[in-house]
């Protein structure tokens, strides 16, 4: 009686049979959870909904005993809600939102483990797994379990999403499975990223692929719209295989130097495709293309970790560096490596770094080495930081022109990555080249013009060689860069030849100016009658030449040749100068052939001897002999045509400077000599030349001041006609003192 006390039961008679009725049903439950009930009969009020927990424990306190205090405790304690498990287990994220929102079809038997189940009159449905047991699977790896259990958690969530229960059971589903998926994904993908480095067969890789295939599977049952379908895991896949592609990269230690970072970045490149290759890619199937998308996630991830170098301030040789890694060394190394070279270039992976970037780094390159080359190599020859106390030179080192060395290094880096680059890089450097050329020009100008105390009273010929010398190597390297093709090459290539023509010019001056000024006292001695009887002023002349060409060994070639040839131009020029200035008149046959003797013998020495020297001037050698055939024929008609080829040969030739010939031939017909100088006006009105270039000017540079014209008689008989008039006697004028 004592212990029927308090006892609900003891009132009615049939209370043991209804206490031994709930506790059968209360066997059957889960511990302290949800328990199936059989499905609630028509004109219930509330059966349809699931009985709270506060329940199960309200109908446990009624129980006499020794579990009543046990229970009693165990009531009055806080039950924890079921969300603070899982976000013990999977992070701050919640799964339920109190411990009574658990949905009814879930219970804490898994599979055959659990509370025994007592006989009813309804038929038992095996309960789902829990949500934390399904997490349990996913952190021991049991993917292939786990993931149909999720299938199956996910296809119950979507078959209640419909019902009009108040309670939103399918909405707290649909979030358990979101989560579970999360949590299934992060240890999918971490099995991705460790079968690389494992660099064997990796196992858990298989269980992976089933996932896979199993979702697939999944996406296609479900109907278009259902929420979270299709999952697209290999698209997932692929990403998964970049992002660790991209933090194998980024593991990579990086060194002091660049050149040794991108060596580490391709080393590893090549050994992880190399991995993949014989152990990840055989695992799955064909149609996964694995080796392709590992292929392309190395080559993201190297992409970016380029693009990131691209970022930061560069010198030039490491922009070098990277533009020839990305555009040679990758391609060699990598694209050709014996091993995946030919896997890779099936793939078209495409360029490292997109075009703009590219150009870019290109461009940053070119501004640098345009500031800082030409100033390098040519120290001083910057305006101000030359005069006499560093020293006599407009550079520092004349004799060995760095300039166009340290400028052909920077075209031929440049040509090595790309000809693009190579092309845009030459034409930079030509107008960098024009400015520089400008500059020294005018130094060259100043110096000559006022060298210096410190210059030695003897050395201008020395000065002019070593500053002429380095004109060369410029005219060299402003051709090969003019080469390249550039469109809008062709003006910096003239102003840059201007520029050196002048220092060309400027510097033979010096070095012919004292020869000429020797000479002259011996060219005014040519063309006189003495001449005709002695060579003494000619061989003179011959010898100072030889010798002068004696001091020019130091010359390059080039200028060498330039100078030999505006020495037999102005040669030339001052020896037939005297001619056309009509110092000597023949007055017979005889003093013709005379005159034109003498003048074919000198035009042979000449001839020979600019031939000794190299000249590159050999239209020079007819120029004599043209003016000696019209002194030494005599028909009319033959000498229009030796006019004509003289016009021919020396367009500048003008009617002055035949009609000075004729006058020391001493033709004095008019009608004659209006015929010859016709000649020369036709052709003067027909070819009508616009100007020669200096080089080939010679009558141009040779001035007749007036005509001469011959006298209607002999001079003989006019010289004894004047003493006679002086020998006669004047008359004596009245009151004029004798």
């Amino acid at each position: 009686e004592e212990e029927e006390d308090g006892d609900p039961f003891a009132a009615n008679p049939e209370s043991r049979y209804r206490r031994r009725a709930t506790l059968e049903r209360l066997v059957g439950l889960a511990p302290f959870g949800r328990a199936r009930r059989p499905p609630p009969k028509d004109g219930d009020g509330d059966s349809g909904q699931a009985r709270r927990r506060s329940e199960d424990f309200g109908l446990l306190r009624r129980l006499p005993g020794r579990r009543k205090a046990s229970v009693e405790a165990l009531a009055e304690r806080p039950v924890p809600k079921r969300s603070s498990l899982l976000r013990l287990a999977l992070g701050t994220r919640g799964w339920w939102g109190s411990a009574g929102e658990r949905p009814p079809t879930m219970g804490t038997c898994a599979m055959g483990h659990g509370w025994p189940r007592v006989p009813s009159e309804h038929p038992w449905v095996p309960p789902l797994p829990p949500v934390l047991e399904i997490l349990e699977l996913i952190q021991r790896r049991e993917l292939v379990a786990a993931d149909e259990q999720i299938i199956a958690l996910e296809a119950e969530c979507v078959a209640l999403s419909p019902s009009p229960s108040p309670v939103p059971t399918a909405g707290r589903q649909a979030r358990d499975v979101a989560l579970l998926y999360e949590a299934l994904l992060a240890q999918l993908w971490a099995v991705v990223g460790e079968a690389v480095p494992a660099g064997r067969p990796y196992p858990p890789l298989r269980s992976v692929i089933r996932v896979l295939e199993q979702e697939e599977a999944a996406d296609r049952r479900h109907p278009p719209g259902t929420p979270g379908r299709p999952r697209a895991l290999r698209r997932r896949w692929q990403e998964a295989v970049g992002r660790a592609a991209g933090e194998r990269l980024a593991q990579v230690a990086p060194p002091t130097r660049l050149d040794a970072r991108l060596a580490a970045l391709a080393a590893r490149l090549v050994g992880d495709l190399g991995a993949v290759r014989c152990h990840v890619a055989p695992a799955y199937p064909s149609e996964y293309g694995a080796f392709g998308v590992y292929a392309h996630g190395y080559h993201r991830a190297l992409a970016q970790q380029l693009g990131a170098l691209a970022q930061r301030p560069l010198a030039v040789p490491d922009l070098y560096l990277l533009l020839d890694w990305h555009s040679n060394t990758y391609p060699r190394e990598v694209l050709g490596h014996p091993e995946v070279g030919a896997l890779l270039q099936a793939q078209a992976l495409g360029p490292l770094l997109p075009p703009e970037t590219q150009r870019s780094l290109e461009s940053s390159c070119i501004a640098a080495v345009k500031v800082r080359a030409p100033w390098q190599a040519w120290g001083q020859a910057r305006d101000g930081d030359w005069d006499g106390t560093v020293g006599w030179w407009p550079c520092p080192h004349p004799q060995r022109c760095l300039c166009p060395q340290l400028l052909r290094v920077h075209v031929d880096r440049a040509l090595q990555i790309t000809p693009e680059f190579g092309m845009e890089m030459a034409h930079s450097l030509l107008g960098v080249l024009v400015t520089f050329l400008h500059s020294f020009q005018r130094k060259v100008e100043r110096f000559l013009e006022a060298p210096g105390e410190a210059t030695p009273p003897d050395g201008a010929t020395g000065r002019a060689i070593a500053l002429v010398n380095c004109c060369p190597p410029f005219r060299t390297f402003v051709e090969r860069l003019a080469q390249f093709g550039h469109p809008e090459s062709e003006e910096p290539r003239r102003q840059a030849h201007a520029a050196l023509d002048k220092v060309t010019r400027l510097c033979n001056h010096v070095l012919t100016q004292r020869l000429f000024e020797d000479l002259k006292p011996y060219f005014n001695k040519l063309m006189k009658r003495k001449w005709l009887t002695s060579s003494d002023a000619f061989d003179t002349i011959v010898m100072h030449i030889t010798s002068f060409t004696q001091k020019l060994r130091p010359l390059r070639p080039e200028p060498y040749q330039v100078l030999v040839s505006e020495v037999h131009r102005r040669v030339l020029i001052e020896y037939v100068r005297p001619l056309l200035q009509v110092r000597l008149v023949c007055t017979s046959a005889k003093m013709r052939a005379r005159v034109a003797a003498r003048l074919g013998d000198e035009a042979r020495q000449l001839r020979e001897l600019f031939s000794r020297l190299d000249s590159t001037s050999p239209w020079l050698d007819s120029v004599v002999p043209r003016l000696r055939e019209l002194l030494v024929l005599e028909d009319t008609a033959a000498l229009q045509m030796e006019v004509g080829v003289l016009v021919r040969d020396f367009p500048d030739v003008r009617r002055k400077h035949v009609a000075a010939v004729l006058d020391v031939r001493g033709l004095r017909g008019q009608a004659a000599r209006q015929e010859i100088l016709g000649v020369v006006q036709d052709l003067e009105q027909s070819e009508a030349e616009p100007g020669l270039p200096r080089q080939r000017a010679f009558f141009s540079e040779l001035a007749v001041t007036r005509e001469v014209r011959c006298l209607p008689f002999h001079l003989p008989r006019l010289a004894r006609l004047s003493r006679l008039c002086l020998r006669r006697p004047h008359p004596q004028r009245p009151g004029q003192v004798r």
